[in-house]
């Protein structure tokens, strides 16, 4: 789809906007958090659902959502085309824990401000050592009720294609002994690209999967619904 000067308009909008916006978040997050734990957290989704309006009102980008999200101490695996997805997590869950890339928790400011709400540091070539500090980590966050939303492929994937999960996805799974929640994103078709495009975001719930299978099992089977919005 080729970007029309009204997508260059509208996402230079979105971008003074969103990114504006966020600075006064981070610095609301810090404010708040001396207040508590849950004025921390009323600032987060605040800032999730601030962007979710900037999306709707200056990208023209609605989210449907196809099924209920889960708001316990699971593990939800999540296809990931953009970075809208990982953005509109608090405004998807209550109260989330995201599983973001090491370097992404050393972003001056942001990087704090997660630290303090919460996250699971991926280490990925920490080996087995830091495996299981991610796990212990979790633990403490699921035993809370948190539900632990996780990237299985690793990085974005351009839509229409099927990426490999990572070979920690599966170690997460077994040591957490969660069951799982599959969830597919068709957001990369509009939101990943510099010139976004309006349209509509589906957000698709899959099946609970029981904890305990093989890891081919629970691979195969996290592939297939984490793809099922591919067309």
């Amino acid at each position: 789809m080729r970007s029309t000067p009204a997508d260059v308009l509208r996402s230079l909008a979105f971008y003074a906007a969103f990114y504006t916006g966020s600075i006064f978040y981070v610095l609301g997050f810090f404010l708040a958090a001396k207040l508590g734990e849950m004025p921390a957290r009323r600032v987060v989704r605040g800032w999730s659902r601030y962007h979710r309006a900037c999306a709707r009102w200056l990208l023209g980008m609605r989210v449907v959502v196809e099924g209920e999200m889960p708001n316990d101490g699971v593990l939800v695996a999540i296809k990931h085309e953009s970075f809208f997805e990982a953005i509109d997590l608090p405004s998807l869950m209550d109260w989330p824990v995201p599983f973001p890339k090491a370097e992404l928790a050393r972003i001056p400011g942001w990087g704090a401000a997660a630290m303090r709400y919460g996250i699971v540091v991926v280490q990925r070539e920490e080996g087995a050592k830091a495996l299981r500090a991610m796990v212990a980590n979790a633990r403490h966050f699921a035993a809370r009720g948190r539900p632990l939303a996780i990237f299985p492929e690793g990085t974005r994937v351009a839509h229409g294609t099927r990426g490999e999960l990572q070979s920690g996805f599966a170690g997460v799974y077994k040591l957490l002994g969660l069951p799982v929640v599959p969830v597919a994103v068709d957001s990369g078709r509009l939101y990943h690209r510099r010139w976004k495009k309006p349209g509509v975001i589906t957000v698709r719930v899959g099946e609970r999967i029981e904890a305990g299978l093989p890891r081919k099992e629970v691979e195969a089977r996290v592939t297939e619904a984490i793809n099922a919005l591919n067309r």
